[in-house]
């Protein structure tokens, strides 16, 4: 990261706060407090989830869910297939009533229900393959079925994700059907597009599952809907090399793709999902980096970087070349020898300073939450980005004091996120500086910001590290600075 021109940053965890199990990493932000304040208007309220009362609460299957009604071949008739079912006929329920309203065609419920055993040897075909070893959940148009692995595939998700993500997970596949019945896919369509669709008519669902309307389930718009964004995190394309050039259309997508399609179909509905194209998904994308590329030695690019002290003055050079404010704050790597009126706790990877007008760093703690994690081990991906994120969130703090706006507020902090989103969009090109060191967005480093958006937080936090509560609100600014041409445009989104 140190040496000019071969300087990168890109993929892997949450934050250092997070535990080592997922389901400990994803209690709603618990490294920074909720602030308080009052419900706002616009697109982007802090408090409220695409215009629904942001708060943790129950998610997963009601005590009172009725009898699965359906047969499903193959069952244990155990407690997994039985969420399944559940979940498979809540779906159907939705889509009798959405369809007509949503979709041109007709609705007809999917015919067939398929458990497996991906550890049994013996386990059957289906649609022509064989379900020995594979660990899935999938929608067959051949024969009008559904199947999944009762094995491994859902009481992992049920573990890590929750019920309601099981439920998510079947609505995806659902979505598959779906596009078959409103005739939306073609043998040359894109698997790109397909999934995304798939992913938005998730999305549509989950929305009708938090206003409280299904009979089954129920699902918070707080810690209920991180984790149903965290598994969609979780089962993304992983970073494109050149040899995986065939991902840009043919896979699943990145984090940021699964999650914005999610929002899509949740904030939208299902008619909006039918929109989703190769081109809008183009679109959507603009010039971020998908693709890691070779270095000027031929190697390809590692798409990590150490985080250092030089790192943090390189990363603060350049976000002065992009924003020529006229008081740049300074960066200080100890804390003793900064006066402020107030600290963080010792464990805050970083912080703003008004009063002296520096970024605070503790470059021990901001190490660790740089440092790619073991996704193995079921944490959520974290890496240099996670951690480069949330000190570019404190250097925006800077600016927004040199503008006059309050830097305590909920509102701050989705501000914050949204000129974050642009920082980075930026960053994705070349920025040339005086020290000639460079440091530039690669493939995979959004995926990160993203997911510490999920764990942590504070890159849409205010200037007390005090975030809003829900992770679908924070990422959805982020997005919104990602796609916005000029800084100005998250301060006319975010007024004080």
């Amino acid at each position: 990261m140190s040496t000019p021109a071969s300087s990168v940053w890109a993929r892997r965890r949450s934050g250092a706060c997070a535990a080592a199990a997922l389901a400990a990493t994803l209690t709603a932000a618990s490294c920074a407090a909720s602030v308080p304040g009052i419900l706002l208007s616009g697109p982007d309220q802090p408090f409220r989830v695409a215009g629904l009362v942001a708060e943790d609460g129950a998610s997963g299957m009601r005590d009172n869910a009725p009898a699965p009604s359906g047969s499903v071949r193959g069952s244990d008739n155990g407690q997994v297939d039985r969420l399944a079912a559940v979940s498979i006929d809540d779906i159907t329920h939705y889509w009798q009533q959405a369809y007509p309203h949503s979709l041109q065609g007709s609705f007809a419920p999917v015919d067939t229900l398929v458990s497996y055993d991906s550890t049994d040897a013996a386990s059957p075909v289906l649609c022509g393959e064989t379900t020995y070893d594979e660990v899935n959940a999938f929608f067959c148009p051949r024969d009008d079925l559904i199947a999944w692995d009762r094995a491994v595939m859902v009481p992992v998700t049920e573990k890590y994700f929750g019920q309601a993500a099981v439920a998510g997970l079947f609505a995806h596949e659902y979505g598959h059907a779906i596009q078959e019945m409103a005739d939306l896919v073609e043998r040359d369509t894109p698997t790109l597009v397909a999934e995304q669709q798939a992913d938005c008519f998730a999305g549509s669902y989950l929305r009708w599952v938090a206003e409280g309307r299904s009979p089954r389930f129920t699902l918070s718009t707080g810690d209920g809907l991180n984790h149903v964004l965290a598994g969609a995190i979780t089962i993304r394309d992983p970073v494109i090399t050149p040899r995986r050039m065939r991902l840009l259309e043919d896979g699943h997508g990145t984090a940021l793709d699964r999650v914005s399609a999610v929002q899509k179909g949740f904030s939208a509905g299902a008619g909006a999902c039918a929109t989703i194209s190769m081109d809008e998904i183009t679109r959507r994308r603009g010039d971020l980096p998908l693709v890691l590329q070779a270095e000027s030695s031929g190697t390809l690019q590692s798409g990590q970087v150490t985080i250092t002290e030089e790192t943090l003055n390189t990363l603060v050079e350049i976000l002065g070349k992009i924003f020529s404010p006229d008081q740049p704050p300074t960066l200080a790597v100890d804390a003793s020898r900064v006066s402020c009126a107030s600290h963080p706790a010792p464990e805050t990877p970083a912080w703003y300073c008004p009063s002296a007008n520096t970024v605070v760093v503790n470059l021990d703690v901001l190490q660790k939450m740089g440092t790619p994690s073991d996704e193995s081990k079921h944490v959520l991906l974290q890496g240099d980005n996670t951690a480069l994120s949330v000190v570019t969130s404190r250097y925006l703090l800077a600016l927004q004091r040199q503008r006059g706006v309050p830097l305590d507020s909920a509102t701050t902090a989705l501000r914050t996120a949204c000129l974050t989103g642009f920082a980075q969009r930026a960053m994705a090109k070349r920025v040339d500086v005086a020290s000639g060191k460079q440091l530039q967005l690669t493939a995979g480093d959004l995926d990160e910001a993203v997911a510490g958006l999920l764990t942590n937080g504070l890159v849409a936090s205010d200037v007390n590290n005090d975030t809003v509560p829900a992770g679908f609100t924070r990422i959805a600014a982020f997005r919104s600075g990602l796609l916005s041409s000029t800084a100005d445009s998250c301060y006319q989104r975010y007024l004080p």
